[in-house]
């Protein structure tokens, strides 16, 4: 911390501690933890009030004014700064055409979203005013996700905007709750009871849930940012889920959840999944907790086990009541659970849903009071190190996106798991009395195409032959040519078994007319 008089000195949250340590592993790749808020405000900006007013949000809160230290410690801290100015610049974009003003804007805001922050500097948000035109600009408020969450976000835009009406004056703002409150209470928490608790929760499991394989879990690009791919399930479907959960005193939240554990006991032929997902970790005993700025949020394990005798309800209500009794001991980080199991890793997909968004009512509540101005539009982009993260946005259109890194992924790919999903959901939806095994996540003709292929019928060739003359291709034929693209690519899965196009290569031709049935049959 360059320069800076030191005010205070706090420890660091479980998922603090794993964003410090990704920030420091590949110190020249994108830190996908580096969070972006634009905001289109329509009215005449003030740039000097608003100068002023992202100071006065730093001196108001505390925590804003950390940089993060860890060499020669044996711990790393978070070390309050006294005063920080606002990290606060200008980009004037209102004499291009719309055409170039938008393609600009673009660029900006991908360079932007890509500069890492130096974590051990304060501060850790950086705020940039562009005019689009005469009234129409744009707010850029990017952070490093380490300082704040989504609950958050909706607070510090409030007060900014409360601090611009003031000229950066806060003595009309309410009392802030410290964020260091929160810190006091985590260190109280008893954790040999928590991890005994877990240790209960995770016992026996044998091995992770990897659905992008072993390999390409690790080798999953860090450089780029991850792509996107959004699921809405319609009003329809959302209405009958939310019904469904209301009959069976389910949350949307298990709904979902147990949708994605039955999808990837699917996929991997596991019958014991693990996958990861997100906790608000701000506990309601803790004093203006709901107003506090800060990350609280935490990750941790969710477990989903398959009986053979199970129903959806069956297994959707052990699933809500296994949470229900963690919910106690889930301030633990993956750094303390993943000892329990002597397994390396847990998991290599994320769920994550949203219980505060940045909605039109947030928006609303934001701008009160706001002189001249109005919001009229927000969008927000972060991510995480997962291979793959689902991010669940409730409402009346239920939308799922899914955040993927490549190569462990391709769009084709996330587009099948996607669309297998919305089956599930849709079962989920309107029959929680059927049996898991018996629920099929094969999409319209997949069934029929796979049948006839364990049949062992001849196929018309797909391509020439050597001579370059049309032939018919087996089924063994066909897995052949497969290899030749990609041999670790998933084939096949069933009774706890998954094999790649490699593998069933390598099997020879005793499964052609027997196995390949049975799995599909």
């Amino acid at each position: 911390m360059t320069g800076f008089q030191l005010q205070d000195v706090l420890p660091l949250t479980p998922l603090q501690s794993g964003m410090l340590f990704h920030a420091l592993y590949d110190t020249e790749s994108v830190d996908v933890y580096t969070a972006q808020f634009v905001f289109d405000i329509d009215g005449l900006v003030d740039p000097v009030a608003l100068r002023a007013a992202a100071d006065g949000l730093l001196r108001r809160h505390a925590n804003l004014r950390v940089g993060f230290l860890y060499e020669d410690l044996d711990e790393p801290i978070q070390a309050v700064a006294v005063e920080v100015p606002a990290d606060f610049e200008q980009l004037d974009l209102g004499g291009y055409g719309e055409t170039e003003r938008e393609r600009r804007l673009a660029a900006f805001l991908t360079a932007d979203r890509i500069r890492r922050f130096d974590l051990s500097e304060p501060p850790l948000l950086r705020f940039t005013l562009v005019r689009m035109a005469r009234t129409q600009f744009r707010l850029v408020l990017t952070a490093h996700h380490i300082l704040f969450d989504g609950w958050s976000t909706p607070l510090l835009v409030r007060d900014l905007f409360e601090l611009y009406a003031t000229g950066g004056d806060e003595r009309g703002l309410p009392r802030v709750a410290p964020y260091r409150d929160y810190l006091a209470w985590l260190s109280s928490q008893d954790r040999p009871a928590a991890l005994d608790a877990w240790r209960g929760a995770l016992a026996g499991i044998e091995e992770p849930t990897l659905l992008a394989g072993p390999t390409r879990t690790t080798t999953a690009a860090t450089g780029e940012l991850p792509e996107q791919l959004v699921l809405t399930l319609g009003p329809e479907t959302t209405a009958r889920l939310g019904e469904t959960a209301r009959r069976h005193r389910l949350t949307m939240n298990t709904l979902v959840q147990g949708a994605w554990g039955i999808l990837l006991h699917r996929l991997t032929g596991q019958d014991d999944v693990l996958f990861g997902t997100t906790v608000s970790g701000r506990p309601p005993e803790l004093p203006g907790v709901e107003s506090m700025v800060g990350l609280f949020i935490n990750t941790v394990p969710v477990r989903l086990g398959i009986r053979a005798d199970d129903t959806v309800a069956d297994l959707l209500e052990r699933l809500q009541s296994t949470q229900a009794q963690l919910m106690g001991s889930t301030h633990l980080g993956l750094t303390d659970l993943r000892p329990l199991t002597e397994l390396d890793e847990l998991f290599d997909t994320l769920l994550v849903f949203e219980n505060y968004p940045m909605d039109a009512e947030a928006l609303r509540r934001a701008q009160e009071g706001l002189p001249g101005l109005r919001i009229t539009g927000f969008h927000g982009s972060d991510a995480a190190h997962y291979p793959m993260t689902l991010t669940v946005a409730p409402g009346d259109d239920l939308r799922i996106t899914f955040g993927y890194r490549t190569p462990a992924f391709d769009r084709d790919a996330v587009g099948l798991i996607a669309e297998r999903l919305r089956l599930v959901l849709d079962v989920l939806a309107t029959d929680l009395d059927r049996r898991v095994n018996g629920l099929s996540v094969l999409l319209a003709g997949e069934a029929e195409r796979l049948l006839e292929q364990g049949c062992g019928s001849r196929l018309p060739a797909p391509m020439a032959g050597p001579d370059g003359a049309g032939s018919e291709l087996s089924v063994g034929d066909l897995v052949g040519l497969r290899v030749g693209a990609g041999s670790d690519v998933l084939a096949v899965v069933g009774e706890g078994v998954s094999l790649s196009y490699g593998e069933l290569w390598g099997l020879s031709g005793w499964w052609l007319g027997g196995w390949w049935g049975w799995v599909w049959g």
